[in-house]
């Protein structure tokens, strides 16, 4: 299991970048969306938090603001 973890988080491995690609990706979307909505709160705590995108990703789904409303 050890052996297994090491290897993934290797920075030669190819699942490292593909982790840090997708945490990047999400992290921004959300950044964005917490600044156009003025949650400066929220825009701090994803700014610190780092979670491989899944804090992002509820922040995303569930407490955004709708543009419509």
């Amino acid at each position: 299991m050890l052996d297994f973890l090491v290897k993934t988080f290797n920075p030669g491995s190819p699942l490292f970048y593909i982790m840090i690609s997708w945490a990047v990706i999400w992290k921004g979307i959300a950044l964005w969306v917490a600044a156009r909505n003025r949650q400066t709160f929220l825009y701090l705590l994803l700014l610190v938090i780092n979670t491989l995108g899944i804090f992002e990703i509820i922040y995303l789904i569930l407490l955004r603001k709708d543009k419509n409303h």
